[in-house]
């Protein structure tokens, strides 16, 4: 081959490669300007939706620049005001949509909870709750009447503003409506509704205190039998009241003004009192007597359950210590709460406690409601077991007024179970009354639990139960709750008195 020829292939060769080089480099500068109009696509959607800037490719070139727009959408306005999950206004963008509107003297604010939400995690999971959530959204934002403007305030409440008043029926239609079912991936779920309504024609006030009336009447709507509330002007002073219980309460620890007094139950086959169920009282300085039914949900509500619980525990187990060395074996039952289950070392801590005081564990009753113990299902259980390996014995108090379901009975590794009081409502007058409870008794006689009847006030109540199988009863025809050293000089009579 001539040199001429070499050359001109060399030439041929070089072309070639430019003519390859110059098509790459066309085909990179057109993914690049590609890549940069979508980019600008989604920046100019910014400004009047929330979104991340999502790609199914990005340059490598781009990189660190689609890292600082994506830091940047997090300090933007609205990102700031707008819930992720849903796009509807959060907390903050409702305050500023508020402040704009102020003063507000005509409309109504309407507070929405997805009432028992936590179950459907718990039940379903968190991808299928966010679902759930999506689909509420558009559901509260395609309403009729159609609010002003919406927001999800926190995980499951959903804040609705309307410039006009409506009726209750219109509120009761719209709760309604917003219970019609859902059908989530295939799965048709159904949830209930309870509304928090505030009047601003009646009740307008600077925003945080229209936003704490708001929860007030929410709270007022989950204690009603319709799930709905307005909230009422003396509504201030029962969260007066209820803030000076739930401040007063570690000083109240301190100064000795809880105690206990202990209410026997009677052994139906022995005639014996061989249990009682430990009673908090509080006698408060300025208020009075408070009853548990009061301060017992607030103390929860505020996260300070525990005090009560372990300063229970420790005047239970130092009182039998004192009974114990007076002769007197006597079983005592004490209440816990979900938060006390939801504690991991509760069973090592109790058990701790049992061997400080030198109290056999068989002696000590744990008493839980079925809300508690349903709270969690697979929890529960597992603290159970774990307090049934270290010797305690447990109840499940109130049982039929909560919400388990029978078949889940079969699975709770409790001992006995307390038939609420309300279940002897018309009992010597009504015959349905008396087979409703004597179904209950059977039901957890077959599976297997001692039965224990609350609320017995008559001798003829008492027989109709023990012809129906019950174990123990307890009850002011018996003995009413006394206090520690009345209990024990009234001990032997009790154990004498159903001879009499």
């Amino acid at each position: 081959m001539s040199v001429i020829n070499l050359l001109l292939l060399v030439i041929t060769g070089l072309t070639a490669v430019f003519m390859i080089a110059a098509c790459v480099c066309l085909l990179f500068l057109r993914r690049q300007m590609v890549f940069l109009s979508s980019l600008t696509q989604v920046i100019e959607s910014l400004k009047t939706e929330d979104k991340l800037l999502k790609f199914d490719t990005v340059p490598v070139l781009f990189h660190p620049l689609v890292r600082a727009l994506q830091q940047l959408l997090q300090l933007s306005p609205f990102s700031i005001e707008h819930d992720k999950l849903t796009g509807l206004a959060n907390r903050v963008g409702f305050k500023r949509y508020l402040k704009q509107q102020l003063p507000v003297k005509t409309g109504m604010l309407v507070l929405v909870d997805i009432q028992r939400f936590r179950f459907v995690n718990n039940l379903f999971g968190f991808a299928f709750g966010d679902l759930l959530l999506q689909d509420f959204a558009k559901r509260v934002t395609s309403l009729n009447p159609s609010p002003d403007f919406v927001s999800r305030m926190n995980g499951d409440e959903f804040l609705l503003f309307y410039k006009n008043e409506l009726s209750p029926e219109s509120l009761l239609i719209i709760k309604q409506n917003l219970q019609r079912a859902f059908v989530i991936e295939k799965t048709p779920i159904s949830v209930k509704m309870q509304l928090g309504v505030l009047e601003l024609s009646h009740h307008n006030a600077d925003m945080s205190l229209m936003l704490r009336r708001l929860d007030l009447a929410l709270k007022k709507a989950k204690q009603s039998k319709n799930a709905m509330a307005y909230y009422q002007q003396d509504d201030d002073k029962v969260q007066y009241r209820e803030l000076l219980i739930i401040n007063s309460l570690p000083k109240a620890l301190l100064e000795g003004q809880l105690h206990l007094v202990y209410q026997a139950k009677l052994d139906l086959h022995t005639g014996n009192c061989q249990q009682v169920e430990a009673l908090i009282r509080w006698q408060h300085p300025s208020l009075g007597k408070l009853s548990p039914a009061e301060f017992i949900p607030l103390v929860e509500y505020a996260g300070m359950i525990e005090l009560i619980s372990f300063w229970v525990l420790d005047k239970v187990l130092a009182q039998q210590a004192a009974w114990q060395a007076q002769g007197m074996q006597v079983k005592v039952a004490v209440n816990l709460s979900t938060t006390d289950i939801d504690n991991p070392q509760l069973a090592e801590e109790i058990s701790a406690k049992l061997k400080h005081y030198q109290v056999p564990a068989a002696n000590l009753m744990i008493e839980m409601t079925e809300s508690v113990l349903m709270a969690d299902l697979e929890r529960t259980i597992s603290c159970l077991e774990a307090l049934r390996k270290i010797g305690v014995k447990l109840a499940i108090d109130d049982f039929g007024t909560g919400h388990s379901s029978l078949a889940y009975l079969r699975f709770l590794p409790v001992d006995e179970v307390k038939i609420d009081k309300a279940f002897l409502e018309d009992f010597d007058s009504d015959n349905r009354s008396k087979q409703l409870i004597k179904s209950s008794i059977e039901l957890a006689k077959n599976l297997g639990f001692e039965v224990t009847v609350e609320g017995v006030e008559s001798k003829t109540v008492l027989e109709q139960l023990k012809s129906f199988g019950v174990d123990t009863i307890q009850g002011d025809y018996y003995a009413k709750p006394l206090e520690p050293e009345a209990f024990q000089t009234q001990f032997i009579t009790l154990n004498q008195q159903l001879s009499h």
